[in-house]
């Protein structure tokens, strides 16, 4: 699968001179609207699917077939409601948290304070696998320290923020919380390291002699802007994302009906120690978009797998992606990208023994 689309371009549009200033209560009152219809149909979308299924189709749940016939029907309704419920709310934020804005916030920042700074700010800052390199570039060429900016660069798609929506829309925040927990340690603890590594001699010395500035300008956006932003991140977003969405549901429901339980419990149950590395080592070549890859969590859960192993499969796809790797060679060298995945490879295994061990 493809890296999951920028949504880069989608912070606030210049306001014109001659704009009229927009009607917040009126716009409020329109997504108030709006936010009700989509609960509504939210909330029978069980419903809807088993009559699609069942009753339309004729699936049968008891039979492997059926089983995962049902699961779809409703998984993909369900994820892609939430991604666009997600999205369009992500839309708005960014408009407040631009790159270049957040760049300025960090210039200047010492460690410890700065990785943890860092890494809260990559939560809501846009950020893709495409936007790596000159992120980076901006970032060192601004005075941030390496070790801040790699506390970005992992927890922006790391503790994705649609993965966190979907996950507490699928599981409830306990798990919803976990993750965000956890992805915030690693990202501060892994940041923390890399700069006490002192490693900045293993950056490309061609980014250092890049100059970078703002463009500047721009004026602030009104929530019209805002609210337009949102949208267009769905119609982009969603909009590229959905066949990637699909294929994880269907993966997904392929184990839900076919994969027996005792056989997820072996292979990523708690008990198999080996399990937590290799679900880290099969989540690398593995990438997938955040909201792709919930379905797969979700039936591996369902068929028996532990909570501590699947976190850290979700978080090596995520966070270790081999198409983000690829694109960080252009400013890392070598063995800056090796300390890297090591770092933060073992941050996740962490995260994956620990979580097995105490729940």
């Amino acid at each position: 699968m493809r890296p999951e689309p920028c949504a880069c371009s989608l912070s606030s549009e210049p306001r014109s001179p001659g704009a009229v200033r927009h009607r917040p209560v009126r716009t409020i009152a329109l997504l108030a609207a709006g936010l009700a219809v989509w609960g509504g149909l939210y909330r029978h979308l069980e419903t809807a699917a088993e009559w699609f299924s069942v009753g339309l189709l004729g699936a049968d749940p008891a039979t492997h077939l059926g089983s995962a016939t049902v699961f779809f029907a409703f998984e993909v309704p369900k994820v892609l409601m939430l991604l666009a419920l997600v999205v369009f709310g992500v839309g708005i934020v960014r408009t407040f948290f631009t790159p270049e804005r957040t760049r300025a916030i960090l210039a200047g920042r010492r460690e410890s304070v700065g990785n943890a700074l860092a890494a809260v700010l990559g939560i809501v800052t846009p950020f893709c696998s495409c936007s790596a390199v000159p992120l980076f570039i901006g970032f060192v060429t601004a005075g941030v320290p390496l070790g801040v900016t790699f506390s970005f660069l992992i927890s922006a798609p790391m503790v994705n923020e649609i993965a966190l929506v979907l996950l507490y829309g699928l599981f409830g925040w306990r798990v919803a919380a976990l993750y965000l927990v956890t992805g915030l340690v690693v990202a501060i603890t892994a940041g923390w390291v890399m700069g006490r590594l002192r490693l900045e001699r293993h950056v490309e010395d061609w980014v250092y002699a890049v100059d970078v500035t703002d463009a500047g300008g721009g004026g602030r956006p009104t929530w019209d802007d805002r609210v337009r932003s949102g949208f267009e991140a769905v119609r982009e977003i969603v909009g590229r994302v959905w066949p990637y969405v699909v294929l994880g549901i269907a993966v997904g429901a392929g184990i839900h009906g076919y994969v027996p339980e005792n056989f997820m419990a072996s292979v990523m149950g708690r008990e198999a120690w080996w399990s937590v590395p290799l679900a880290v080592v099969l989540g690398v070549p593995l990438y997938a978009n955040a909201a792709g890859i919930i379905p797969v969590v979700e039936a591996l859960l369902a068929k028996g797998a532990a909570l501590g192993t699947v976190l850290a499969f979700m978080m090596s796809v995520i966070a270790l992606s081999l198409p983000e790797l690829v694109i960080l060679r252009k400013v890392l060298k070598p063995r800056l990208i090796g300390a890297f995945v090591a770092v933060v490879g073992a941050g996740i295994l962490v995260v994956g023994y620990l979580f097995n061990a105490l729940l």
